[in-house]
């Protein structure tokens, strides 16, 4: 370990932002979600979904309430063009569900992405290009201006296909990749150019996508991005700003969360945070964090058990046990102290009739996520206490032992 990592690390520049207004805001309404688990998600596994899975999950995601979902990279491999071909041409999307393609700057790429969308009724085409300077500079050798006319070509190239393709319902979303590190005033002038481009109305709209790919600050600094790029953005008719923040950092969902206060109405994410790296924002935390304050996500997790078991099947990977509100022990208290403070909560909602949640060390009612109590909730070893072992006994036996007899009890 580095004893001076500020000698090979660099704090990058925070812009002065004292007109923000997001630190007042609370969140009272769910965002438009969208699913990237087959598109990000997928392409961070290290054995793909097959296309079997995929329609598995597909139907889960639609299941679950997505409305928006990226199914693809359709340009980039054979199975993602035939796994949107396989949708269409079965008819498997249902009608209130948009799917969603990404691609690259590039015309080749652009119009193989448009062969795998032939026929479909609702369409978000995702076109990104590289703004931030480690990529121009590092990556790709090119200045600003080649990276807007990159950008305004790959939009004309979008606008032309939709329109030779009008029976399909058409919305174009823009990502400047990546946002997070990309010089504010570049991204502002970039993104205003391809919509001036593309010219959004009611029938056509637009989503910018304003990605932390890579985490590079804490979650505030993102926030304030938004909320400066929205309020300096010359016109947001018919355009809905969009994040897609990862979890480098550890903070992917205080990300989405913040920015959703700067003013964000919708989010990309993935299931338990599958994405590549540490991950994507977790779209299920993120939901159920706003469930917990009374907000109606518009996503139905009320059987996380089944959900787990499908994610665990078709990734391969395995929900940790203190994964936020799914884990296998995340609604469990092991300590007496907390054991004898959960079961006076629950006695006490029961002989008060409350109607709100209230008992101490559980966020929520573990029922709501299709958890049981009596196998999820106080859990015995050695540290348990006299409360917790007659909390067990009672649920379980329908034994109510005497307070002097408990003690003794939870020694044997």
């Amino acid at each position: 370990m580095l004893t001076h990592p500020q000698i090979k690390y660099q704090r990058f520049t925070i812009e002065p932002f004292p007109t923000r207004t997001w630190c007042n805001n609370q969140l009272t309404t769910a965002p438009r979600w969208c699913s990237s688990d087959l598109r990000d998600g997928n392409q961070a596994l290290i054995n793909p979904m097959d296309t079997d899975k995929k329609l598995y999950l597909f139907n889960h995601l639609v299941a679950i309430g997505f409305k928006e979902i990226e199914v693809a990279f359709p340009s980039a491999s054979e199975t993602d063009f035939n796994f949107v071909r396989q949708l269409i041409d079965d008819k498997l999307i249902p009608n209130d569900v948009w799917i969603q393609v990404i691609t690259q700057s590039r015309p080749e790429l652009i119009a193989k992405t448009f062969d795998a969308l032939q026929g479909a009724s609702k369409a978000i085409v995702h076109l990104y290009n590289a703004t931030a300077p480690v990529f121009r500079e590092v990556v790709f050798n090119q200045d600003k201006a080649s990276t807007i006319e990159l950008a305004v070509n790959g939009a004309k190239l979008v606008k032309q296909h939709c329109e030779q393709n009008p029976n399909t319902q058409w919305q174009f979303e823009y990502s400047p990749e990546t946002f997070c590190f990309t010089e504010r005033e570049f991204a502002l002038e970039i993104c205003e150019t391809v919509k001036d481009v593309w010219q959004p109305t009611a029938d056509r709209p637009m989503i910018i996508n304003l990605p932390a790919t890579v985490e590079m600050n804490t979650p505030n600094v993102y926030a304030d991005q938004i909320e400066w790029f929205m309020q300096n953005f010359s016109d947001l008719s018919h355009i809905t700003i969009s994040i897609h923040p990862h979890n480098d950092r550890g903070t992917g969902v205080a990300c989405a969360e913040l920015a959703m206060l700067a003013g964000a109405t919708r989010v990309e994410g993935c299931l338990f945070g599958n994405g590549e790296r540490t991950g994507n924002a977790d779209i299920i935390t993120i939901a159920m964090n706003m469930f917990a304050l009374g907000v109606d996500p518009k996503l139905d997790f009320s059987n996380m058990p089944e959900i787990i078991e499908m994610y665990e099947r078709v990734t391969r990977m395995h929900v940790y046990e203190r994964q936020p509100y799914a884990g296998k022990l995340v609604f469990a208290a092991f300590s007496g102290s907390h054991q004898d403070a959960i079961a006076k909560g629950m006695k006490w909602r029961e002989e008060n009739d409350e109607p709100h949640w209230t008992v101490p060390y559980l966020l929520i009612d573990p029922q709501d996520v299709g958890r049981q109590y009596d196998a999820d909730v106080i859990r015995i070893n050695s540290q348990s206490g006299k409360g917790g072992v007659a909390y067990v006994m009672e649920q379980k036996y329908g034994l109510n032992m005497p307070k002097k007899m408990r003690e003794d009890f939870g020694y044997c």
